[in-house]
């Protein structure tokens, strides 16, 4: 039994107003085995891809190695942006070391509600994932039971689009409302999903040179 354990703490500042939520980045960042173009910071697997979408829509030219340089350019981009990460799987059980959401068992979620308490500039919750068992809307659909809070419809086609009210602390606080967008997943795992839309081979159909990341790079460059 493989106890993975998310290697980073949430990466969040008081200005932030868009948190990233995924569940957990692949074992090797939790036992320091990173590939050679792995960057050692969230989201940091090459092959999940998340800052190759974002490196195509701002024209950043990052980094994608080891290197603190890497780490550095990321968190710049974050700060500049109001951009914040906070993974809702705070740890989990494996039977095999690999990093399929559905090998997950015996999990720990962190408490994001918390954490939008204590960060009140933060607007919009940017699910890398969707509804799927073991996703990060799951989880959260999941966790926001305990307070008594559910997810309403806002935009039901992908990325799918939610709000919620947050619990106020007195009668006299102003509402806060919080808004979720289900991403399509940044993984390969992902890719036959995107396939199957309607969207895509409508586009793809347009124009054969359409791919996958073409897809995910229009989608996401709403949000980021």
């Amino acid at each position: 039994m493989f106890k993975h354990q998310h290697p980073y703490q949430p990466f969040i500042n008081e200005d932030t107003t868009k948190l990233i939520v995924g569940t957990l980045p692949p074992p090797r960042f939790s036992t320091g085995k990173l590939l050679e173009k792995d960057v050692d910071f969230c989201y940091g697997s090459y092959y999940n891809s998340l800052w190759l979408y974002i490196d195509k829509i701002h024209n950043l030219n990052l980094r994608f190695d080891n290197s603190q340089e890497a780490i550095a350019e990321r968190k710049a981009f974050f700060i500049q942006h109001k951009i914040g990460v906070c993974d809702i799987v705070n740890s989990c059980e494996r039977d095999k070391i690999d990093a399929s959401d559905l090998g997950m068992k015996n999990i720990e979620l962190r408490d994001i509600i918390g954490y939008l308490k204590q960060y009140p500039n933060i607007d919009t919750l940017l699910f890398t994932g969707g509804n799927s068992k073991n996703g990060p809307e799951y989880f959260f659909r999941k966790h926001i039971k305990n307070y008594n809070l559910k997810l309403d419809v806002v935009l039901n086609e992908v990325p799918r689009i939610h709000e919620f009210k947050m619990p106020v602390e007195s009668v006299s606080d102003a509402p806060r409302i919080i808004k979720t967008v289900s991403l399509t997943s940044s993984s390969g795992s992902a890719n036959r999903a995107i396939g199957s839309m309607p969207l895509y081979k409508q586009l793809k159909a347009s124009n054969p040179e359409f791919n996958t990341f073409d897809f995910r790079v229009m989608q996401y460059r709403e949000f980021f």
